[in-house]
């Protein structure tokens, strides 16, 4: 790897991220996150503002009991206050407390700022900037100025900007990062600055983009092309208002579309969606099943000439292989497919010896149009449409029968929890089951009831959970007699499945939806034989 083609890659999901609404990090989720990116390969992870609260500052303290690969930490804090000696400065001092390698500082670019936020003159700010710096640096500090709204400062007033910099380089700051803290920019104004910049100055220039304008990563990426060497963001690109740049993206665009690379190892790409999903859990978000490289649609193909383009030669509809950065390729099941997509989940679960053009395929597709028409969808319902196929080819067997159950919600007080009680009578194999669930609400009492029941012929149910619950009304205009969809995903901690169900009766659109993940789970464990 020749240095000049190196890109460093600064994290600040524990730090920038963490100001996205809903998003908070415990302790404990910190050192894991910082952890797993030092894993991962990046080279800096700003770990909390140091003088902002002590779940920060303890964070670099616990941090300092890890063995880190080759991730250095970064301290983020401000310059020093307007009219405050840098030595008598709080802030600063914090910075020095949190005792990283690494201090990342910002000010201002923007005149706004400067009188109207700062409430100081220019000419303050602009020592405010270089004092910072120098006294970091004489403190044996890696020294990252960061330049707040540099590119709105910018246009403002070209000079003052490019000033607050010459004061940054005369501080001794190691790398100049041009902030779009408002994220308007657009990549063409992003490139033009950053070469001006480069050409201008010897020292190291980075990138720091907002996504308000919904171009955080182009702006990071053309950033790139006019000389930075150092991205600042976000693991899936969450963060304050409409969050930062997704580091997800830059990684896998730099290291795939480029002639740079900005792993440790680039052979980690390969787990990037496995790191994009760790920082949501850990941060208590849903995955984004529609983000770019990772998704769980990223590579998700539903036309039927599209899947028969990509059985064919993959890249004629996929832009990177899905292996490359941790992902499957997926083939989607509705009213657009045609045989070729009928033909992949036939491959999927093993037979080969069906013509695509034979009747078998042909009453798939009617069956599937049919079922369709009655509010059945399949695309994230992938077992219930294998046990269709399974039904049109004479295949299906049914490992128990349902004689009956009941479910009653019960509330027996004012303030009183809803209590859910579901009753279920089964056939397994000529032996009578007999059980009682209670849960959370009615589906999740019928869940654990059918669990019980079956648990004892199939001890492989015990393990199968359910992992997320979807209810869809497909005619709101027929009110309470309106029919209603759901989609249930089941686990069994290694795979995940969903099934759909649909009737005028929620619970009993729930029940189908509950046999098929039940006994799509007894089907696999039998190709296993």
């Amino acid at each position: 790897m020749s240095a000049e083609n190196k890109v460093f890659i600064y994290d600040t999901t524990l730090r920038d991220g963490a100001q996205a609404e809903g998003v908070t990090f415990s302790p404990v989720a910190k050192i894991h996150v910082a952890k797993m990116l030092d894993s991962f390969g990046v080279d800096y992870i700003e770990g909390g503002f140091a003088a902002s609260n002590p779940k920060d500052m303890a964070f670099f303290k616990a941090i300092k009991n890890e063995t880190l690969k080759q991730a250095k930490i970064a301290a983020f804090g401000s310059t020093r206050r307007a009219n405050v000696k840098v030595e008598e400065d709080k802030g600063t001092a914090a910075l020095l407390e949190a005792d990283t390698d690494v201090c990342t500082i910002f000010g201002k670019s923007w005149l706004l700022h400067v009188t109207e936020v700062l409430k100081t003159t220019p000419e303050e700010n602009l020592a405010m900037i270089e004092d910072t710096c120098r006294y970091l640096k004489e403190n044996g500090k890696e020294v990252i100025y960061d330049a707040e709204h540099f590119f709105d400062g910018y246009k403002d007033s070209p000079d003052y900007a490019l000033r607050s910099l010459e004061a940054a380089v005369r501080g001794g700051a190691d790398c100049l990062v041009l902030c779009d803290t408002n994220g308007g920019c657009m990549p063409n104004e992003i490139f033009e600055v950053t070469t001006l910049v480069r050409d201008r100055f010897g020292v190291a220039v980075g990138i720091h983009t907002h996504n308000d304008s919904e171009t955080a990563v182009a702006n990071a990426m053309e950033s790139v092309r006019a000389g930075a060497v150092h991205v600042q963001g976000v693991i899936n690109g969450f963060g304050e208002r409409c969050g930062n740049c997704n580091l997800v993206s830059v990684v896998a665009n730099l290291n795939l579309k480029t002639d740079k690379t900005c792993l440790a190892d680039p052979a980690q790409l390969k787990s990037l969606k496995s790191v994009s999903q760790f920082v949501n859990e850990q941060a208590n978000l849903r995955d984004n099943q529609r983000a770019a490289f990772v998704g769980e649609s990223a590579f998700a193909h539903k036309a039927g000439m599209h899947v028969d383009g990509v059985r064919k030669v993959s890249h004629s509809f996929e832009h990177v292989p899905p292996e490359s950065v941790g992902n499957d390729r997926r083939i989607l099941i509705s009213e657009l497919s045609g045989a070729s997509n009928v033909m992949e989940k036939l491959i999927e679960m093993g037979l080969n010896n069906i013509d695509r053009k034979s009747p078998e395929v042909r009453e798939i597709l009617k069956m599937m149009e049919k079922q369709e028409r009655g509010g059945y969808v399949y695309e994230s319902a992938d077992a219930s449409f294998k046990m269709l196929i399974k039904k049109v080819l004479k295949e299906h067997k049914s490992f128990f029968e349902l004689e009956g159950f009941r479910v009653m919600v019960e509330k027996r007080g004012k303030n009183a929890p809803c209590v859910s009680e579901a009753t279920l009578k089964l056939n397994v194999n000529g032996k009578r089951a007999f059980t009682v669930g209670e849960g959370d609400g009615p589906v999740d009492a019928l869940n654990m009831a059918l669990r019980h029941a079956l648990q004892e012929f199939y001890p492989s149910i015990r393990h199968v959970q359910l992992a997320d619950y979807r209810v869809s009304i497909l005619d709101p205009e027929e009110a309470t007699a309106a029919k209603t969809r759901v989609v249930i995903e089941s686990s069994d901690g290694e795979n995940t499945w969903g099934t759909v169900g649909v009737s005028e009766n929620i619970i009993e659109a729930s029940w189908e939806a509950l046999v098929d993940g039940v006994e799509y789970k007894l089907f696999l464990n039998e190709d296993k034989k």
